[in-house]
């Protein structure tokens, strides 16, 4: 069941066997806050949220996106059987040069034993929204260098390792690389 749709896609819901993509859900916010704070380590977010800040971010930003023709970023709940078990979108979207960077986190308990398997079906619907529906040239990552493990999901799931950016992000108190792994519509045209 959907909240909303977005008014820059014409399919709303994206679907593999019993895994769906839909705009993502106000009942999904505390778990998705619940998420982001037990995988703080990874993300880009400095300090664990609060409820208050989720709901602010909800009807402040996230309410906003549907209505735009060019969204910065759209944002999905992934769903087993209807169910939440993370969400992600596409975010930082450069309209101009047509990319974006691909955004996901699971339920923290999927992690140890589905890590491979959800983000092979979450790329899978991302792309399918990225270059069928949005006709964007090119999908990227920008991680930290902390997760091995994700970067062997991207690689089988054919994105390549694009850049290093040598000590660009502060992890505890020391600085890490950033690896960004990227992929092309190839069937692109300008």
């Amino acid at each position: 069941m959907m909240d909303r749709e977005y008014k820059v896609l014409n399919k709303q819901i994206f679907t593999k066997d019993q895994f769906q993509i839909v705009p993502i859900r106000k009942i999904d916010q505390l778990d998705i806050m619940k998420w982001r704070n037990e995988q703080i380590y990874h993300l880009r977010q400095n300090k664990p949220l609060t409820e208050q800040d989720q709901s602010h971010y909800f009807a402040s930003t996230i309410s906003n996106l549907f209505n735009q023709e060019k969204p910065n970023q759209i944002l999905f709940s992934y769903l087993e059987n209807g169910t939440c078990i993370g969400y992600g979108g596409l975010v930082h979207i450069n309209w101009v040069d047509r990319n974006a960077e691909i955004s996901f986190i699971m339920d923290t308990k999927l992690e140890k034993d589905n890590f491979q398997k959800h983000w092979s079906i979450y790329l899978s619907l991302i792309e399918e929204v990225a270059f069928k529906e949005l006709q964007l040239h090119k999908i990227y990552t920008y991680a930290f260098d902390i997760r091995p493990h994700l970067f062997e999901a991207l690689e089988k799931n054919m994105l390549v390792k694009e850049a290093r950016l040598k000590q660009h992000a502060k992890f505890e108190n020391q600085f890490v690389d950033v690896i960004i792994h990227s992929k092309f519509n190839e069937s692109f045209k300008i």
